[in-house]
């Protein structure tokens, strides 16, 4: 499994270090157009994008390249730091894409083509323990939970795990957080005969159920507060709820990067944190407002629900520190899931963590 992992990943490292070399765009969701060389000074200012990034009162911005894991409003503190100008008070104009996998996320950054990736914490310990030059270490720990929802396609009262026997389950690809997750849960409850798809792209996932394929379906927000909306499917459990704390999503970059731009990092902290105080603060309307840009054709009711079901499962903690003790859940769960041997356990934390620009918030 893990010399799999190791092989995906150089793959993904080759072809992005290619398309690099090419000068080709990769596909991306960019909340700014600004250029896209790493930490390139923003001359004018401007970034071609009515999302708050044109810094008040500063001459140029620091142009950081960000690859995110998926679009999802899992992650609307980044967003909001957006949109609300929080990265521009900071002097940071952010050129974002959507890498559709951690994987791809943490390639990025070995290839030189992302400066900071939002992707699963389990994969700087994936490329810690492969040796290679190159290390990344989790600055900030975005969110506490699971960030994936159950949808049945029957309607359901009284739901149980245990209601998942002999069922299909369009679920995400193998070594995923939330395949894991979903995983270690059925193990833990010892529900058996459950058949979960694990082979399916995640924007072919609601497209596949909705054609009547599986069961059940496990979905981030807002796209399975859309399937609802549209009768085709039905809630019945939140997964953060069902398995409780997990380090499901972090901001990491290489170890390079961060002792080179420590004052980079700290201001991306900075705008993150204050993305998630605003969120608590905020009512409906405004945070709506805020992310909309960001889910094109989502309707606002549909974004409110999302927001609020991460909100109610505590999702974004006020500190957003990855622990000693949620590290050690997310090693176990690997180990649980057999991604990583027992002996590979990275016993200090600090090999690839770093808390001390969350510390240094105020």
């Amino acid at each position: 499994m893990m010399m799999r992992k190791l092989a995906v990943l150089l793959l993904c490292v080759m072809l992005l270090a290619f398309a690099a070399a090419c000068g080709n765009e990769s596909a991306s969701n960019q909340a700014n157009t600004p250029p896209a060389n790493a930490l390139a000074a923003n001359a004018s200012g401007e970034t071609g994008a009515k999302s708050g990034t044109e810094p008040a009162g500063q001459g140029e911005a620091v142009t950081v390249k960000f690859s995110e894991v998926i679009r999802s409003i899992f992650y609307a503190p980044h967003y909001v730091a957006i949109q609300q100008g929080f990265f521009a008070e900071e002097g940071l104009a952010i050129d974002m894409n959507t890498a559709q996998g951690s994987d791809k996320g943490a390639a990025a950054l070995i290839a030189g083509t992302a400066d900071i990736s939002l992707v699963g914490p389990e994969t700087a310990i994936y490329i810690f323990n492969q040796e290679g030059d190159k290390k990344i270490k989790i600055f900030h720990q975005l969110t506490m939970k699971d960030g994936s929802f159950l949808l049945s396609r029957e309607k359901l009262d009284n739901f149980k795990l245990t209601d998942l026997a002999g069922k299909t389950i369009i679920g995400w690809r193998p070594g995923s957080a939330p395949q894991m997750v979903l995983n270690s849960q059925l193990l833990k409850e010892k529900v058996t005969d459950v058949k979960v798809i694990t082979n399916l792209a995640s924007p072919a996932m609601a497209g596949a159920f909705a054609s009547g394929q599986g069961d059940f379906i496990q979905l981030y927000e807002p796209v399975s507060s859309k399937l609802e909306k549209d009768g085709v499917a039905h809630y019945v459990a939140s997964m953060g709820e069902v398995f409780g704390s997990f380090p499901e999503t972090s901001y990491v970059a290489t170890a390079d990067f961060i002792n080179q731009h420590p004052e980079v990092i700290q201001k991306f902290v900075n705008a993150v944190a204050k993305g998630t105080k605003w969120i608590q603060s905020a009512s409906d309307e405004e945070i709506a407002a805020a992310l909309m840009p960001f889910f094109e054709g989502t309707p606002k009711e549909l974004i409110i629900q999302s927001v609020a079901r991460y909100k109610n499962q505590g999702t974004w903690a006020p500190v957003p520190e990855l622990t000693a003790e949620s590290f050690a859940t997310l090693q176990n769960v690997l180990i649980e899931n057999g991604v990583l041997k027992p002996e590979e356990k990275i016993s200090n934390i600090d090999d690839v963590v770093d808390m001390s620009f969350v510390k240094n918030l105020k």
